[in-house]
Formats: C-alpha cells, structure tokens, sequence
C-alpha cells in the first residue's frame, strides 16, 4: 500500500508540473500578437535607453571605395601606380580600413522613429525574403500532398519494409518527412501505429516513435528543407547587416545527414528498450476503431507511384544535364564550382520545390487524384491558403527585425555582451552548451523553428561571432536546443492530433498519456545530439560545403 500510495503521490507531482506548463503555455498569446508586444516592448526599452544615453564603441571594418581609379586606369592601359611617399616603393590600396565607430540606442518613440515606422512599413515586408521562399518551397511540396504522392509514399514503404526492419524504416522516414511538413504527423503517425499493430507490436509504440522522429528530430534531415531555407535566410539578413557574409542554405548539411542516421537508431533504441517494455503486449479489445483501408484504390495508387518515379529519374537527369559539364549553366560563372556560391547552389530551394511539383503532377496524373494543370493550381492555391497565418506572422516579424535593427538594440547588446564575454574568458563551447539549453527550455512556452530563430539571430550570432564562432556553427546548435522539446509542450498544435491517434488504441489516453511516452524519447535524443555536436565542434568538421565551425 505505501508503495501505491507513493507511486501516486509521484503521479501527482508530475501531474502538477505538466498542469503548470500547460497553464504557464496558455498565457503566452499568438506567435503575430507577441511581435506586435515585442514591438511595444522594443519601443519603451530604446526610449528609456536613448533618454539615458546607452551607447558603445567597437571597431569595425570600412570598405576603401577604390574602384573608380581602377576603372579608370585600366581603361587607359595601367599607366598610374599608387606609391608609398615614406619610401618610394610601390603600395598596394587596402580594401578595408579599421575604424572606431560609436552606436547610440535610437529612440523608436521619436519623430524619426515613428516617421521611419510609417515610411519603410511596406518595404520592410517586401525586403523580408522569407515570404517568397516560403511560398516557392511550400509550392511543390503542396501540389505532392494534394496529390496523394506523400501518403502513398509512406504506405508503400509500410507495406514493403520487412517486419525486423518496419520500426527503423518507419522512423527513418519520420526524421526525414520534415521536409514536407504536415504530412509526417498526420500521416506517417497514425500510420506507424497501425502498422505496428498489424505486426503484433503495440500500437502506441509506434506512434511514440514515429512521433518522436518526426518532431524531436525535425531540424535534421538528408536533404534541404523549407526550414533550412528559412532560417538561411533571417540569418543572411543579420549577416549583412551587420557587413558580414551570407551564409549557404547548406551550412548545416554533413551535420544533418549525420544526425539523421544517429537520432534513428536512438529513437529505434528507445522504442524497443523502454517503451515496448513499458507498454508490454496490447490487448485489442481497447481498440475503439477498426483497421480498414478498402476506400484506397492500391491500383491506381501504384500506377501514381510509378509514374511519380520516372517523373523524377527524368528530371533528375535534366538537372545532372544542367549541372555537371563544364560551364553548364549551374556552375559558377568565373570558377565553374558547383558548390559554394554556385547557381546551383543558390538554386536549390527551387530546385527541390520542382521536384516535388513535377512527381506530384506525375503520381496525380498516373494515380487519376489531380485532372489537368487546373488542378495542380488549385493545390498551390490551396496551400497558399492554408499559410495564411504564416503570411500574417510574417508581416509582423519583417517589422519586428526592421524596428529592432534601427534602434541598434541588437548592435549594442551584442558588442557589450561580447565585451563581457572576452573578458570572463569563457571556451566557447560551454556558452554554446549553455545557449542549447536556453533555447530548450524556452521551447515549452514558445515551439516553432522560425520565430524564436528571430528573435535570437540579431542578438547571439554578432556576439557568438566577436568569439570568433561561426553562423552555422550556432544554428546547429540552435536546432539541437530546438527540436526535442517538439514532442513535451503543450503547446504543441498537432498533440492534440497525437491524443486522437492515442485514443484509437487506448480509450483513456490523454495528453498525459503522449508526454508520458515521449519524456524518454526527449531526454535521450538530446543527449545524444548534444553529445555528436560537441564532438563535431571540438573535432572541427564542416557543418556543410563551405561551413567551416570557425569564421
């Protein structure tokens, strides 16, 4: 009895934190109404600091304006040297200068900031590039849900994959369904569960994994995702502000490949060690549906598959034709590269997005789901519909990141905070430590890749990278500290999805019920993950082509 009755007192305690999270959660309101508070926030906070006189001095390296005497010399045949008059020799023009420069906080209250708010509010939303990769992403990969291409995909896998190798094949394809989004957590979740059913395993086991591939690994992936586009792009927009270099939309990939691989076999591992343990065998008299898929046409859904296959063998091709001489019309025009700065490079969004768009107009047209192009424009009409809120938020962050880079906030807290950090002395890998489990812990009140990406990016990457750390090296770990915590809030939107799932199997389950399942899955996928990153850091691999761990 005293055993029971702690088991239930320790039931409680656990029941009163989740309640607290969830209470805490609930408070924090829509992701487009906290910019708009961010941006009273930011407006109050320049006032009282530019009324106080915060200001802060650093060098900074000013590009030397050379170019007209160069134009101009070689136009009449180099016949004009520069000399040094100190010794008569010949001197060569530097093409930076390092000068002190002083920042003073902006008051956003003031007449210019008010008539800059007016003035730059369109343009602020036109210059947020995310939007339009977005949207070209979201294009392709739309029109292949739409067609049924994403869903068969996972059903063939489910029905072809041998019953030792379902479970890891199910969560390889979880981790790797983050580039199409929604279609892993409504799709490949219930799937996954009733696959493991039909094997004999439990259910609910297959969900828990399935889930766990999809959201606590969602900033992996073997491939470019409208995610890394995304993130890429918010931070090359602090980049050049603050005059430094873009970054590839590949800085994180030999990363991501890797930690594909590695969060699999975890999610696998911890799917058959602790979770089928726990569970133990299912009894099918809990189960409140049943199992039947006679409304698909498996004909027509193979016939779509192969015609999607070939679909993509032929543009593949196309794409290899386009990339692999040389000077095809991918490569770099002066170095003739395929990577780093290269058209294919800089192409990749849209070439993926292509793909995607080309095998789901070919498994439609095979699998008779999409009839005419009219069609495939209405399934992009559609998923432009469905990112309405997207749109929305978007509006408020570009005028988020405009304010809050005019008012130098980002700049002066960055060089005092850099200021304070090369004084303490602190390796960086321990900040990088530290900055993994910030972004964790404020995954539970605020889930979602991009905006708390936005928040953070004007901030840490200049003062991760006065310590000589390098963009990518901090997204890394922005994703590592990201993407666990997916599976535990409450505020993440498709739990309640995952309850319905749950209750499919389980009449009683609950959001206690998911979290219970999922704690496993988070703590041991983050550390494993935040073991491979340290290694990776303190080994020095490039993160990606071109994507040194250093600056």
């Amino acid at each position: 009895m005293s055993a029971a009755k702690a088991a239930r007192q320790k039931a409680g305690q656990s029941s009163g934190l989740l309640n607290w999270i969830e209470r805490v959660g609930n408070r924090v309101p829509d992701p487009t109404i906290m910019f708009l508070y961010l941006i009273a926030f930011i407006a109050v906070l320049s006032w009282i600091l530019s009324w106080v006189g915060v200001s802060v001095t650093d060098q900074v390296a000013t590009p030397v304006s050379n170019g007209e005497f160069e134009q101009l010399n070689n136009h009449f045949g180099n016949p004009w040297a520069i000399y040094d008059t100190s010794t008569g020799e010949p001197a060569v023009m530097p093409k930076y200068i390092v000068e002190d420069r002083t920042y003073d906080v902006r008051n956003l209250i003031s007449i210019e900031g008010v008539r800059f708010f007016f003035t730059s509010f369109v343009d602020n939303f036109a210059g947020f590039s995310v939007v339009a990769t977005v949207l070209i992403a979201m294009a392709g990969v739309g029109v292949a849900e739409h067609a049924g291409l994403m869903g068969a995909l996972i059903r063939k896998v489910v029905k072809v994959a041998p019953r030792r190798w379902l479970a890891a094949i199910l969560l390889f394809v979880g981790v790797l369904s983050s580039v199409a989004t929604d279609a892993g957590y409504l799709i490949l979740v219930p799937l996954a569960a009733a696959a493991f059913l039909t094997v004999g395993r439990h259910p609910l086991a297959g969900l828990a994994g399935a889930f766990a591939a999809v959201g606590a690994a969602f900033g992996a992936n073997l491939i470019i995702t409208p995610s890394d586009s995304m993130l890429t792009e918010i931070t090359n927009g602090v980049l050049t502000a603050a005059g430094m270099e873009p970054i590839q939309v590949t800085h994180n990939l030999y990363f991501g490949i890797v930690s594909t691989f590695l969060l699999t076999i975890v999610a696998l591992l911890v799917t058959m060690l602790i979770t089928e343990k726990r569970l133990g065998s299912y009894d099918r008299s809990e189960m409140t549906i049943s199992q039947d898929d006679s409304d698909i046409d498996h004909s027509a859904e193979t016939r779509g598959l192969k015609f999607a296959g070939f679909s993509l063998l032929g543009f593949v091709l196309v794409i290899l034709a386009l990339t692999l001489p040389p000077g095809a019309p991918l490569r770099a025009p002066q170095t003739d590269d395929i990577a780093g700065t290269s058209p294919f490079m800089a192409s990749l969004v849209f070439i993926i997005s292509l793909a995607f768009l080309v095998c789901g107009v070919a498994y439609g047209y095979g699998a008779k789901t999409l009839r005419g192009g009219s069609a495939a424009v209405s399934a992009i009409a559609k998923t432009f519909g469905s990112l309405g809120g997207l749109l929305v938020m978007f509006l408020m962050i570009a005028q988020f990141i405009a304010l809050f880079n005019w008012t130098n906030l980002p700049t002066v807290a960055a060089i005092a905070a850099a200021e304070v950090l090369q004084t303490a002395n602190v390796p960086a890998i321990v900040l990088l430590i530290a900055f993994i489990l910030v972004i964790l812990l404020l995954d539970f009140i605020l889930p979602g890749l991009v905006p708390k990406w936005v928040i953070f990016a004007p901030v840490f990457i200049p003062i991760f990278a006065s310590l000589d750390v390098a963009p990518q090296t901090l997204l890394a770990a922005y994703r590592v500290g990201d993407s666990p915590v997916n599976v535990l809030t409450p505020l993440m939107v498709y739990l309640p999805f995952m309850v319905t799932v749950a209750q499919r199997y389980k009449k009683d389950a609950g959001i206690g019920t998911i979290i219970a399942l999922m704690i496993p899955y988070a703590l041991w996928m983050l550390l494993a993950w935040a073991a491979l990153y340290i290694v990776w850091f303190l080994t020095g691999i490039p993160w990606g082509p071109g994507s040194p761990v250093q600056m």
